[in-house]
């Protein structure tokens, strides 16, 4: 009993000891541990999304000017001026504006070229050429017009249709005929005044080329060749416009009724003949007429159902310029 109770006071002894010797060096001993604190997990910061710069816009093209039409104006037709119709590839020449004598004066040439007058024109076109075979073929195969009565000339048993004859005037053509082949070319029959200026200029020459007598090489007249010639088989008698053929070869409808007074009373602008009649005129002579039936003033008329004639022919005018 003893002897528990000595080891149990020496077991006693000994710890209080160490407790001492421990707390005098500052070192704890069989105190309770404080609990380790297991760190709380840091925060990690919100991952915040870096804002990437979006790529710097690129300037879109830089807006070109609508390319503007530049408009060229038209030159304004003066004398030489020229221009192809587009329907059967005529030639126009160009007649500028202005007065000019139309008829003779008194005690000279006929009756009915009275009185001498000024006459003041607008602006217009004229065919340089008489309407040829070829040409006045394209308004028959478009079915425009009606073919010649005759496919002959006063010589010649073959002629419209042949490719021979081709640039030589067509013949054998009504009033009508010649009407509406012009309309279908885009055109007209010219007055009697334009087809004067258009021979004579505004000079009051005789003749297309002057006031020299015709030759045979300046005009188809007084039988030089017995028939017609090529419309451009002479360029040496060109009226100042560069109109050919205007004496002489075949006489040409005219739009105007005839009258042997209407000089007396016409208007002094742009005439366009009587209102009313029973012929047309006619005007240029043939390849059978005489000098003097080749002048230029000279006025002649003709039934307009007449058909059965070598002589006639035609070309157009209009007043309006072509279109650019």
């Amino acid at each position: 009993m003893m002897t528990k109770s000595r080891k149990f006071l020496s077991g006693l002894i000994v710890l209080l000891f160490l407790a001492a010797t421990n707390a005098a060096c500052g070192l704890p001993f069989l105190a309770k541990p404080t609990p380790t604190t297991t760190p709380s997990l840091t925060a990690q910061p919100t991952a915040t999304a870096t804002l990437e710069p979006s790529s710097t816009p690129q300037p879109s093209d830089t807006p070109q000017p609508t390319a503007t039409a530049t408009l060229i104006p038209t030159p304004t037709p003066g004398l030489g001026s020229t221009w192809t119709r587009p329907a059967d590839g005529m030639v126009m020449v160009y007649v500028p504006a202005g007065n000019f004598s139309m008829g003779l004066p008194a005690g000279t040439g006929e009756y009915y070229e009275h009185p001498q007058h000024t006459v003041f024109m607008d602006a217009y076109w004229m065919d340089k050429t008489l309407v040829t075979n070829a040409m006045y073929a394209k308004c028959v195969n478009a079915g425009a017009c009606q073919a010649p009565t005759s496919s002959s000339s006063y010589t010649r048993s073959s002629y419209y249709g042949n490719p021979q004859y081709d640039n030589y005037p067509v013949v054998y053509v009504t009033w009508n005929a010649a009407q509406t082949y012009c309309q279908w070319a885009g055109a007209r029959l010219p007055s009697e005044a334009e087809w004067e200026k258009a021979a004579r200029g505004t000079d009051g020459r005789s003749y297309p080329w002057g006031n020299a007598s015709p030759t045979c090489t300046l005009a188809n007249f007084n039988n030089c060749t017995g028939d017609t010639t090529a419309v451009d088989a002479h360029p040496d008698g060109a009226s100042p416009y560069g109109a050919l053929d205007m004496a002489g070869n075949v006489t040409e409808w005219m739009n105007d009724w005839y009258s042997d007074t209407y000089y007396s009373h016409s208007p002094q602008s742009n005439p366009p003949g009587p209102t009313s009649g029973t012929k047309l005129t006619t005007r240029g002579g043939t390849w059978e007429f005489d000098a003097w039936n080749v002048h230029s003033s000279l006025r002649n008329q003709n039934v307009p159902t007449r058909a059965n004639n070598a002589y006639f022919g035609f070309r157009c005018s209009r007043s309006s310029p072509p279109a650019p």
